[in-house]
């Protein structure tokens, strides 16, 4: 890939606890392209929101970036001050929230908080804020938009106020977008309405995202490559239908044989044998070898493997014949 948007090496954050070290990312690398989505899945406690809130610098104490590199449009985003951090949030960068009744303020109309939001970091009048506000509203799908920006949040159904969280993020055309699990609260018709929309969005502004998910099947569907984390780490990334199609990794072919679609009708489902590893206490080599029936005394050991942008996973006994590790 030339010249990503954004490029994620090494990115490790960790949260210092009375109890220890939470090392809920651990070496995380990947590059996003102009108007690509990424899909990043997997179980809840993988690391999934933390890397999304490490790329906007986020975390809150006991939390903090203990290594790696985060670069936006080439400017180091890591080194920032909370003050430089502020100007690009929103403008160049921007997130999701997948509740949106944390994101909105109740007091405030709709109209209100977009114009703030443009505020932030252009001065515009009263009269071209409201026309970019109501022409975002019409793009995420809000009708009567001119209307609906004196209408407060709670006027709204769930997936109107998840329509208005997005049409705020975009109020700038940001280069990224970042989105956590912003449509699992919804039904699946209006989840494919949005899913829908995102990527004609991300088609027509150039905006790249990076969509959060713990459901491979939605995010399969709208993301063109995937990135499957398990305990703090990408195990396997690449392109969606090769990933699918052929995972080499134990833990991605796991989700996608747990899958509804891929059953059977009247037979049980495929489960991935035991939990997830607490952070506090990873075992010496790979998080995944105790629930892997692949697994050998190699496995101990931590794996040393690079994983490229293109296509990689992080197991010495990938699936499928004549499978080699990336190095």
């Amino acid at each position: 890939m030339t010249n990503p948007v954004l490029s994620v090496t090494n990115l490790s954050t960790h949260f210092f606890t009375r109890n220890g070290v939470v090392k809920a990312v651990d070496g995380v690398s990947f590059d996003l392209a102009r108007g690509e989505i990424m899909g990043l899945v997997g179980e809840s406690g993988s690391g999934k929101t933390v890397t999304g809130f490490s790329l906007l610098g986020l975390v809150d104490a006991p939390g903090r970036i203990v290594e790696g590199s985060v670069k936006l449009n080439g400017t180091e985003l890591t080194t920032l001050s909370e003050k430089e951090l502020r100007t690009r949030r929103g403008r160049e960068i921007s997130m999701i929230f997948q509740d949106p009744i944390a994101t909105l303020n109740p007091m405030l109309t709709i109209g209100q908080q977009m114009r703030m939001a443009i505020d932030a970091h252009e001065r515009l009048s009263a009269r071209a804020a409201n026309a970019r506000a109501a022409e975002l509203l019409t793009q995420v799908g809000i009708p009567s938009a001119s209307v609906r920006l004196r209408s407060y949040p709670h006027e709204f159904s769930g997936g109107m106020r998840q329509r208005v969280a997005i049409a705020i993020a975009l109020l700038h055309r940001p280069t990224v977008i970042v989105a956590d699990e912003p449509t699992t609260a919804l039904d699946v018709s209006i989840q494919a309405q949005i899913l829908f929309q995102m990527r004609d969005l991300a088609r027509e502004t150039g905006t790249a995202m990076i969509w959060i998910s713990h459901d491979l099947a939605v995010v399969s569907s709208l993301a063109s490559k995937l990135a499957v984390m398990y305990a703090g780490r990408i195990v396997e990334q690449g392109p969606t239908a090769n990933l699918l199609r052929d995972p080499r990794h134990p833990y991605t072919a796991g989700l996608i044989a747990s899958l509804p679609a891929t059953a059977k009708p009247g037979t049980p489902l495929t489960q991935i044998p035991g939990a997830t590893p607490s952070l506090l206490s990873l075992p010496p080599g790979c998080p995944f070898e105790p629930r892997c029936n692949h697994a050998t005394g190699r496995c101990g050991t931590e794996p040393n493997i690079t994983l490229k942008d293109s296509r990689g996973w992080r197991c010495f006994h990938p699936i499928g014949q004549n499978a080699e590790v990336l190095t």
